[in-house]
């Protein structure tokens, strides 16, 4: 590196320092609009660095603070002076404050309680879905718990988050903005039926970014968007223009769903028949319920567990190999497997103790679909091959249960360092 950029990395860093100890971060609110009335929503909170300084915008603000490892103490940061400034100018309910979190900061986990009178909602950004969904479950939980609501930002932008939506549950569903900026096409079409099939299973509202147009505002409707935000709506600015707001707010989920460490054989055997049969016949449902996910592709997930890595190896290698390529998400859970057993297919190492070792489990969730098989073992008794009780499911409610709880099984078992405190205990 030239002494130039030695001497512009410096001058940066101890911008950060100053901005860290001084607390110098600004918000800007940009407002969100009912598309039908026209009337305030609430507004999205943004972090902006000081004035004219090297730090302003936030892409800069943010990527210095990840290259000095001090992203955690800038997200709190600006958490913090968000809901003061929100509290200053007397943004509460019905109004609804979005807040930005960086799920790569330690502090997701220690979000602060959402403060009486006023209606938070945290957004999470597609790359992170995509990155670190397993971590991500236990943290949205924890951010239910504590009062905020959930919005899961630009999607749409990359298919392989409308396989991930039904995890999470999302109170609001915002739209990349390419979505109305662009012509209508195949691709753009099917996006928009996933979103609006997650919202009218989970009651989620819609909500299209980078509106700059009536035009636009008028095809954001079509897409389903019920609310909208943009340029033409307005600006961020550091004093929110204040509008006729609506009456109705969006419901919030601040109930969390219930995690469980039952396996999947456990949770579908009280609702589904029983049916019993050798490891030939289970691999050969197994291999059609992957054909489904790789049909799907992008906009599908795939997590599996097997009674032993060796077996899994042999039965399935080469179609995991194949399918870690095309999926939104691929897991193995085994005793003995390794941490990627193939590019792109994650590994979880389970104990030989845990109830799911002994079990057999291929669940697959896609946009529109899902299915599974799963099964345990049946004593052996001199059998020439080895027979399993199983179920094949394609109750979807059942079968995100059963994907939640190997999540958390993943999330556990994969825990970062302990300074990374984004999956919570």
């Amino acid at each position: 590196m030239e002494i130039g950029g030695w001497e512009a990395q410096a001058t940066v860093a101890g911008g950060l320092d100053e901005l860290l100890r001084l607390g110098q971060v600004r918000t800007a609110f940009q407002p969100i609009v009912d598309l039908e009335t026209g009337r305030l929503f609430g507004f999205e909170a943004l972090s902006r660095g000081p004035e004219g300084s090297d730090l302003e915008q936030p892409d800069r603000l943010f990527a210095a603070a990840r290259a000095d490892d001090r992203l955690a103490a800038l997200d709190s940061l600006c958490q913090v002076t968000a809901l003061a400034s929100a509290e200053a100018h007397a943004i509460q309910s019905p109004l609804t404050l979005f807040v930005n979190v960086e799920p790569d900061s330690a502090c997701f986990g220690s979000l602060p309680h959402v403060g009486r009178g006023v209606r938070g909602i945290i957004e999470l950004t597609e790359r992170t879905l995509t990155s670190r969904l397993a971590e991500l479950l236990p943290a949205v939980r924890s951010a239910r718990e504590r009062g905020w609501g959930i919005a899961l930002d630009d999607i749409g932008a990359d298919t392989r988050s409308l396989a991930l939506m039904p995890l999470l549950r999302p109170d609001v569903i915002k739209l990349d903005l390419r979505l109305v900026q662009t012509q209508p096409t195949p691709e753009i079409a099917a996006i928009a039926g996933a979103v609006g099939a997650q919202a009218e299973r989970t009651g989620a509202t819609v909500l299209a970014e980078g509106i700059e147009t009536e035009e636009q505002a008028q095809y954001a409707r079509a897409l389903g968007a019920t609310l909208g935000q943009g340029y033409l709506f307005g600006r961020p600015t550091s004093v929110p223009k204040r509008t006729q707001s609506t009456e109705v707010p969006v419901p919030i989920h601040t109930t969390a769903l219930p995690y469980t460490w039952r396996t999947p054989f456990e949770l579908a055997s009280s609702r589904c028949r029983i049916r019993h049969g050798t490891i030939g016949l289970l691999a050969s449902i197994s291999r059609e319920l992957e054909r489904q996910a790789v049909r799907n592709r992008r906009s599908s997930l795939l997590i599996s567990s097997f009674p032993g890595v060796d077996r899994w190896m042999t039965q399935m290698n080469e179609v995991y190999a194949d399918l870690a390529r095309e999926l939104a998400f691929a897991a193995v859970l085994a005793v003995g497997v390794p941490p990627e057993p193939f590019p792109g297919v994650k590994g979880v190492n389970i104990h030989e103790g845990d109830p799911v070792s002994g079990t057999w489990n291929v669940i697959v969730v896609s946009a529109h679909s899902a299915s599974m098989v799963v099964a345990k073992e049946r004593p052996r008794d001199g059998a020439a091959e080895q027979e399993f009780d199983f179920i094949v499911s394609y109750d979807r409610d059942l079968i995100v249960e059963c994907a939640q709880a190997l999540m958390l099984r993943i999330a556990r078992l994969s825990r970062p360092r302990a300074s990374d405190a984004m999956v919570l205990a």
